[in-house]
């Protein structure tokens, strides 16, 4: 098995990251949405595809979907020109199965208290709304993909995850 993140996975996108997140950066969407999809492709190349290859089961905590949702219906950019983007820093590469943990506004604000945040995380209410209802609305338009409440018991959540990938491994 292959655990990994974006943006991320490697020392080039983990060098990206730290760009992207820094609260210190006024990073304009189109600039964004490029780094992100930089940051993939030097991932997709160096971490995904060895890894399949190699035939592991490939976890990556967020991927293309997160780009839609993030850059378009948080920044307003084309839907078609990240679809676009996306396929030619993954080659295609698609996932066999996205799980999006959903947390309510008032359990994100619940638990950021006390720590320090990064760029995406000083964003205001209306942008995490925004996200929440483009990760809402792509999660029923995407066979694939399964919007998980997680304001519930960790155990819960835990289960109905794990059945998911269950089911997804048959």
């Amino acid at each position: 098995m292959t655990h990994t993140r974006e943006p991320g996975g490697t020392s080039f996108a983990e060098a990206i990251r730290r760009i992207l997140l820094d609260p210190s950066h006024r990073v304009h969407p189109l600039a964004e949405l490029l780094l992100y999809e930089a940051a993939r492709a030097q991932h997709t190349q160096e971490k995904l595809i060895p890894s399949l290859r190699a035939r592991h089961v490939v976890i990556c905590e967020r991927y293309t979907m997160a780009t839609m949702v993030y850059q378009g219906f948080g920044r307003g950019l084309p839907l078609p020109l990240i679809r676009r983007l996306n396929s030619i820093a993954t080659e295609g590469l698609r996932p066999d199965l996205t799980l999006v943990l959903d947390i309510p506004e008032q359990e994100f604000g619940r638990r950021r208290r006390g720590r320090r945040h990064d760029r995406l995380e000083r964003e205001s209410a209306e942008f995490r709304r925004k996200v929440r209802r483009g990760y809402e609305r792509l999660a029923r338009s995407e066979r694939r993909a399964h919007l998980i409440r997680s304001d519930r018991e960790p155990a819960v959540v835990q289960a109905e995850a794990l059945a998911l990938v269950e089911r997804a491994l048959r």
